[in-house]
């Protein structure tokens, strides 16, 4: 096959748009719609994202916080822990602290603010849906701190926990990586290897350690000192 045929059969992303203000939520989706993705679902309040968002699988949610009905931080808790391949990329109002981290706890990949281009906007959507963390300048600090603030409480081990998973040394180099803050995209080029690759190894990581999210992957590999080494 050609790389043009291979290009031209790649399926579009698919995504969903989730916020109270219609005019703004229609904005997004247009944008996106016209950058090539395909958005699948919209919703205007929490309960509705969590039923729309089940009903169509998106691969990326752009998600508000401040929904009616339920919170963001809760939607975002129940899908991601039920859909596990999903992303979602926080579009927010607010900037404050407390805000992005509790995002990014509840399993968001990324926190961008509503001030950002739509440029910087379907560019933060593709990446998200590659699986890298994208944050607003002067974000993506924060949230490491907070990786390493969490890793330094001590973790529930669940009942009858055995040895931990015995991981390939590719997926102990990959982890490393993901634990020191790098995206996929920068652990690519530094194994020499193909993002795809990396997705898959952290995936496989992911499962081996019963894990659902970055957060909670970073959180395993700072606890064992891997993003020291």
């Amino acid at each position: 096959m050609s790389e043009r045929s291979a290009v031209e059969t790649e399926q579009p992303v698919r995504v969903m748009v989730v916020d109270d203000h219609p005019m703004w939520r229609d904005a997004v989706a247009r944008d996106l719609d016209a950058a090539g993705f395909e958005v699948v679902a919209t919703a205007g309040d929490g309960h509705q994202a969590v039923r729309r968002a089940k009903a169509t699988v998106p691969a990326v949610l752009v998600l508000d916080l401040n929904l009616p009905g339920m919170p963001g931080v809760q939607v975002c808790k129940e899908l991601v822990g039920s859909q596990p391949g999903l992303r979602v990329l926080v579009l927010s109002a607010s900037g404050e602290h407390a805000d992005v981290l509790e995002a990014v706890k509840s399993g968001a990949t990324g926190y961008l603010l509503k001030s950002a281009s739509t440029e910087e906007l379907t560019d933060a959507v593709r990446r998200t849906a590659a699986g890298d963390p994208v944050f607003t300048p002067g974000l993506a600090g924060l949230v490491l701190g907070e990786y390493r603030r969490l890793a330094s409480e001590p973790a529930p081990v669940a009942s009858g926990e055995r040895g931990a998973p015995e991981l390939t040394e590719r997926e102990t180099e990959v982890l490393r990586l993901v634990a020191k803050g790098l995206s996929y995209k920068q652990i690519a080029e530094r194994l020499v290897i193909s993002h795809r690759t990396v997705q898959n190894h952290v995936q496989n990581t992911l499962g081996k350690l019963q894990l659902h999210n970055r957060v909670e992957l970073v959180r395993y590999a700072i606890e064992r000192g891997l993003d020291d080494v």
